[in-house]
């Protein structure tokens, strides 16, 4: 016979409960028909785990119900070598002992005493899957140790988990926790929902976790908004996708869509995707802003630059509730980059229109760029040379102007003076480097005196 007893449980699992007590009771058997065994209980840790009854006799065919206990202890024991109880029995013929003798039976081996069994411990419960959760490079069999906990948990405990496991950005377990019943629509009054909870997180699969776990979407006018918030445009695809019901024109308090959002955090990606999902980048918020003046104050120029670009935009002089503009923004927070795409580009053009010097002088110490060109390749000299506004044009030339810029016919600014009959102006640019050939200048009727002191000054080609 290799053993005398029998045990009802082959692993003693203790729910463990933080700075208290865990006990757990379990039963043992006489497998002897017609003698009394005698018993002896310990563990590889006795500072840790006691017994009621260590040492006991126990009558033919009967079983007696014993309890370990753990000391109190602030955090669950968890190592791939687990504590274990020791079992240990011995044929007790007259059925009668004194616990010293029976202490003496089992300190010394010998062929009376049979280790009967080697029962592993272990912790278990919701305050062991709180502290596994996070911790999975410390425990290679962490999705052992969290499905085992998982059956001593009720709904309530899964669905706190699960909160704690999305903010660890911990999957496997989320999905665990999720399988086994934890409800991923539940908020207490006044917290977030856990979708929001994974948005802080800011993990991927977590949020498609959840998405793919059939969460009811109750407030998705968050959750884009939140997504925005983190200039995570990743999550913000993942959003999009999952919420069928998504409305990316949604507003917050202040009357903001998500694409103010992500034009106020110069995501140039995220304002396309709200924008190719139906957003509509004209929407104002509660003080008159568009999401191009988000893009300004914040001195954003690749957001400035696509919304200006986009067909669907039109709020280029949109005023706000303090009557500024994008460009009032710009020029308000010294983002001078911005300057020619917002309005300086335009206001130079303009001021080359109409000779307006003192203008053009304005655009150019505010930072516009003086070879900026229209829709036809047309730089701001093009422009006053066409026109013969030879005082635009020497301020140009003092402001950097390209004189032998080309448009997009190949034509320069000097072929604009000559072609309006410019002369005074076709002088200055020549004056100035444009090349030009000396029949170009007589076609213009230049006087022949005019071109000799040409000649004095630049070399210039033979007819």
């Amino acid at each position: 016979m290799d053993r005398l007893v029998e045990l009802d449980v082959r692993e003693i699992e203790l729910i463990f409960k933080s700075r208290e007590k865990c006990a757990k009771s379990f039963r043992v058997t006489n497998l002897m028909h017609a003698m009394p065994v005698a018993v002896s209980l310990s563990t590889t840790k006795p500072s840790l785990f006691t017994f009621d009854q260590p040492l006991s006799i126990i009558p033919h065919l009967s079983t007696v119900t014993y309890t370990i206990t753990s000391a109190p202890m602030d955090q669950p024991i968890i190592s791939s070598t687990p504590d274990s109880v020791v079992v240990k029995s011995s044929m007790l013929p007259t059925g009668k002992a004194q616990e010293n003798d029976l202490r003496c039976l089992f300190a010394r081996p010998g062929p009376r005493v049979f280790k009967d069994a080697t029962i592993p411990i272990s912790f278990t419960g919701f305050q062991v899957i709180k502290f596994l959760i996070g911790r999975a490079p410390q425990f290679p069999d962490m999705d052992y140790l969290i499905n085992r906990s998982i059956p001593w948990c009720n709904q309530a405990q899964l669905t706190t988990l699960l909160r704690s496991a999305i903010l660890g950005r911990d999957v496997r377990t989320v999905l665990a926790l999720i399988d086994a019943g934890a409800d991923v629509n539940y908020a207490e009054p006044g917290e977030k929902s856990l979708l929001s909870v994974a948005i802080d997180a800011g993990s991927l699969e977590v949020l498609e976790a959840l998405f793919s776990s059939g969460t009811v979407i109750d407030n998705s006018i968050d959750l884009v908004h939140e997504a925005a918030e983190r200039n995570r445009v990743d999550l913000m695809k993942v959003i999009c996708k999952g919420l069928s019901e998504a409305d990316v024109n949604c507003v917050d308090s202040n009357g903001r869509t998500p694409i103010h959002v992500a034009a106020a955090k110069g995501s140039v990606e995220a304002v396309r995707l709200f924008i190719l999902a139906g957003g509509n980048p004209n929407t104002v918020d509660s003080t008159g802003w568009t999401p191009l003046h988000c893009a300004a104050e914040k001195g954003h120029l690749g957001v400035v630059e696509f919304l200006l670009e986009c067909p669907e935009f039109n709020g280029k002089y949109v005023i706000n509730s303090e009557a500024k503009t994008a460009f009032g923004l710009a020029a308000e927070n010294n983002h001078k980059h911005l300057y020619d795409s917002l309005q300086l580009g335009d206001l130079l053009h303009r001021a080359a229109r109409v000779g307006d010097v003192n203008g053009m002088n304005s655009c150019l110490l505010q930072g516009a760029n003086v070879n900026s060109r229209d829709q036809n390749g047309w730089t701001p000299l093009h422009r006053a040379a066409f026109k013969g506004w030879t005082e635009c044009v020497r301020a140009l030339l003092g402001g950097g102007a390209d004189v032998d810029a080309a448009d997009e016919a190949g034509c320069t600014p000097l072929q604009c003076a000559l072609e309006a009959g410019q002369v005074e102006t076709a002088m200055l640019l020549v004056a100035k480097g444009a090349k030009a050939e000396v029949k170009s200048l007589r076609s213009c009727c230049i006087p022949v005196e005019k071109l000799d002191r040409l000649r004095k000054h630049r070399s210039l080609s033979p007819v």
